[in-house]
């Protein structure tokens, strides 16, 4: 599977991403440390990545959680990703998480990519509600969330705890499936 917009391309994470992966976290490990802690620490090293991106393709086919890489088509760059994890198969609920690569913030491709995987996610996966949460200082993951039709709902208090920090509140973000 692989989803196409513009110069870059969504797939879901493979065994021969676990080199550019490892570069990825560890070029942006400033931008990820606070809001994906597990994944920088389970990425140092190529050998973590490697372990990191096994578990990751278990998990996707088992639908517990899907990672998908967003690359650039020219040259195959991984320059983002994108969990669809905290599935409630009852509820058909899951929640994105993303990131991006400091030198393609402010471009629109996480914008995209998350149009792109809501569709994916409903129409394939069968989920009928995604969720965004996210802090409020952080503008750009917010015009995501409203770039793609997400309505906020209402503040998570104390939903999110930062390593060394006290628990913050969180903004919960939600989109619906138009197909009941």
């Amino acid at each position: 599977m692989q989803l196409n917009f513009g110069n870059f391309y969504i797939e879901p994470i493979q065994i021969k991403d676990a080199w550019s992966l490892c570069n990825f976290i560890v070029s942006n490990e400033d931008r990820l440390k606070r809001y994906f802690p597990k994944t920088l620490e389970q990425n140092l090293t190529p050998t973590l990545s490697n372990i990191f991106v096994e578990k990751k393709i278990k998990q996707f086919n088992l639908k517990e959680e899907f990672l998908f890489t967003i690359k650039e088509n020219e040259t195959n760059q991984l320059v983002g990703l994108v969990y669809i994890k905290e599935l409630n198969w009852t509820k058909k609920q899951g929640e994105f998480a993303y990131c991006i690569d400091y030198s393609f913030e402010d471009k629109g491709i996480t914008t995209h990519a998350i149009k792109i995987l809501s569709d994916y996610a409903f129409d394939e996966i069968g989920l009928k509600t995604l969720q965004i949460i996210v802090y409020k200082t952080n503008i750009a993951s917010i015009k995501v969330a409203e770039n793609c039709n997400f309505i906020r709902k209402r503040t998570l208090e104390n939903e999110f705890t930062p390593s060394g920090e006290k628990a913050i509140d969180m903004e919960l973000y939600e989109l619906y499936s138009e197909i009941e």
